[in-house]
């Protein structure tokens, strides 16, 4: 029987493709081979990047003898997560349910109508830790389908029932108390000593920080005020501790996923696309001197190394790369250094004065010698900082002779409109017109691949469109996108009107946002992460909490609001409070997984703010737009004067020829000014 993975889009499932194991893509055809068999379902779920789901996979799905042991008990079942979602979401719940934890390579076996009776991660091939091999388990599960069957539907019976429970979701009001409580909560689970939350490992925290930001930016009052200092500490401490760590790559921009350690010194070595698209805006927004370098470095890696022929941002590069002098493909590789690389590189002075700058040791701070860069303190001297530049720039360019990591070239939806969104705000902010061309670009890709028409809406007469959730060399893939597509391109395209002026985004967006109302929304005002037309599986996902990137929820709820304020549509205002609302019993309870839907909150409780500069192109203008732009918060359009195609701009023209600013919030508008000072 052939494997069936080589018409894949997926890098990962290409990556598959040669494997012994008689490899399926998730379809109804697997199923139905595995009733006629009468075997179960082995379904095996990774990514391209994952560096445990590449070791599974030398070790056993690689192994001849392992793979026909596969290919005679089980249909195997192979899913990329960041192509499916979906099928990720309702296997990952019944996995932690099961298990305690999850995590990729994840490996679930499951009945003939797609039900879990077992669930794991990544299994050694060879007994070790207390683990059985993927080998022992392969034969038990085997043994219980043929001589337990009763047992293994009654255990798939439970799961199907726990999996199905997911109910309406509490609604309650997110109020100032809610919020201040979250900072609260957030304090006290906050490391002092190296920044960010809990202990190892450390993921990035982006959508908390951006909501600490908006905090921080508050009017301080007698009753606030220490919460607006507690943020501005959080925020700074650990954006300082993030940038400065080995987990930023202090050569070529651009952040690795996390830091297996507290101290953000030794990363988990992939870099993904939805880190830094959101990681980029972040540091822009922030305003200070670190923030835009990191900014800007972040951006200038995104282009560089991710941006596609055709214009998007590919989905990850790998940890793993060969090791240049053994061959074999070695986590970090590409990026650790030790001492005498440096001084090879650099000559003996300079070698040595960048291993104490990067913090570079003779007994390493990674494995085997070797040591990640970390930056804690960047040089104030302008000499200093000339050095720097050439060391680093030195460094890279040795670097750059290294064998590369894998890239995983496939255009995600989301992850690409999170992209567009960060790209805007580091453009607009730092100046960067660049950024702003590789936004348009990315988007003008989706719209052209991703986006399907599928008619006019009788809603004020906006397009009504649906998404393709991934394409790769131009081409889409067949699997529709689930909310946070819809959510994150919508937001995309929002920032896209914003930065450029071009109300084509406006309509492109709306559109998404329709369809999204139209098509995933739940009894209780929040969302179901698929559209009701969609493939039917063993549950219907829905999860408001965020996890590296937002939620479909919290996604949904920015783009919802960011609308409403560009067209003055309060279905829109009103769908987002519902869906806010749903989300309150869990950022009252855990807010470090719902911090964009409460930097959201934050601004609609603000007002949110909405301005409008019009005038004549130049200095005044472009002051006025600049000052606008830092509002946190703020949605800020720019034009020559009054225009209906983007309807916050209808009506505004200069004062007295001179450009203003119309500043509207909380739904009362104040007179236009002409000075950035009287912006606030």
């Amino acid at each position: 029987m052939p494997n069936h993975l080589a018409s894949a889009t997926s890098p990962y499932l290409l990556q598959h493709a040669q494997n012994p194991v008689h490899w399926w893509e998730w379809s109804e055809e697997a199923f139905a081979e595995a009733r006629r068999r009468d075997v179960p379902v082995l379904l095996s779920v990774g990514y391209s990047s994952c560096h445990w789901c590449h070791v599974m996979a030398h070790e056993s799905f690689e192994d001849d003898a392992t793979a026909a042991f596969m290919n005679e008990h089980f249909v195997s079942v192979k899913v990329d997560r960041e192509e499916r979602p979906d099928v990720d979401a309702v296997y990952m719940q019944a996995t932690t349910a099961m298990t305690g934890h999850g995590g990729w390579p994840m490996t679930v076996v499951l009945d003939h109508e797609g039900a879990p009776f077992f669930a794991g991660t990544y299994f050694p091939d060879q007994p070790r830790h207390g683990s059985p091999s993927f080998r022992q388990v392969l034969a038990a599960l085997s043994e219980a389908w043929q001589d337990r069957g009763d047992e293994v539907r009654r255990v798939a019976d439970q799961l199907r029932e726990h999996l199905a429970m997911s109910g309406d979701l509490p609604s309650a009001p997110i109020t100032r108390e809610l919020l201040d409580g979250a900072v609260a909560t957030l304090a006290n689970e906050f490391d002092p000593m190296a920044g960010g939350f809990g202990n190892a490992p450390k993921f990035p925290p982006t959508m908390v920080l951006e909501l600490l930001r908006r905090v921080s930016t508050s009017s301080t009052t007698d009753a606030d005020g220490e919460t607006v200092k507690q943020a501005r500490h959080m925020l700074a401490r650990t954006a300082a501790a993030m940038a400065g760590g080995g987990m930023y790559d202090q050569l070529g921009g651009g952040f690795a996923r996390y830091a297996v350690d507290r101290g953000w010194v030794v990363p988990h070595f992939e870099k993904m696309l939805y880190d830094n698209a959101q990681l980029v805006g972040l540091y822009a927004r922030l305003g200070t001197e670190t923030g835009d370098r990191v900014a800007r470095e972040t951006a200038d890696f995104l282009i560089r190394e991710l941006r596609t022929p055709e214009g998007g941002f590919a989905s990850a590069l790998d940890a793993d790369s060969p090791d240049p002098a053994t061959g074999k493909s070695v986590e970090g590789a590409y990026y650790a250094w030790t001492p005498a690389q440096l001084v090879e590189a650099l000559g003996e002075a300079r070698g040595a004065w960048a291993a104490d700058l990067f913090s570079v040791t003779e007994e390493g701070t990674f494995e085997h010698g070797t040591s990640t860069l970390q930056l804690r303190h960047y040089p104030a001297d302008s000499h200093e900082r000339a050095r720097l530049a050439e060391v680093r720039a030195r460094l890279l360019d040795v670097r750059d002779q290294r064998p590369r990591p894998g890239l995983d070239d496939k255009v995600v939806a989301a992850w690409n409109g999170l992209a567009i969104s960060g790209l805007c705000d580091a453009g607009l902010l730092l100046g960067e017109q660049e950024y702003v061309d590789a936004a348009v670009a990315a988007a003008e890709l989706l719209a052209r691949i991703h986006v399907v028409s599928t008619g006019s809406a009788d809603n004020g007469g906006s397009t009504s469109t649906s998404i393709l959730r991934v394409s790769r060399d131009g081409v889409a893939g067949p699997h529709a996108g689930v909310l946070e597509d819809y959510g994150c391109v919508a937001s995309g395209f929002l920032s896209l009107v914003q930065a450029t002026g071009d109300a084509r985004w406006l309509t492109l967006a709306t559109g998404l946002l329709d369809h999204a109302l139209d098509g995933f929304r739940a009894p209780d005002g929040g969302f179901f992460d698929t559209h009701q037309d969609a493939e039917a599986l063993v549950a219907r996902p829905r999860d408001p909490g965020d996890n590296a990137s937002p939620s479909g929820f919290s996604s949904m709820i920015h783009a919802l609001v960011t609308a409403h304020a560009l067209t003055g549509e309060g279905r829109y205002r009103d769908a987002a409070e519902q869906v806010l609302a749903t989300v309150a019993g869990l950022a009252e309870r855990a807010p470090r997984f719902t911090g964009w839907s409460l930097a959201a909150a934050h601004t609609m409780l603000d007002g949110p703010l909405e301005v409008a500069v019009v005038g004549p192109a130049g200095p005044d203008r472009d002051a006025l737009a600049a000052r606008a732009r830092r509002l946190p918060g703020a949605v800020a359009v720019v034009a020559d004067g009054p225009r209906d195609d983007v309807p916050l701009l209808a009506g505004r023209t200069a004062v007295e020829g001179r450009a203003a600013a119309y500043v509207c919030r909380g739904f009362v508008c104040e007179r236009p000014v002409t000075s950035p000072d009287d912006l606030g």
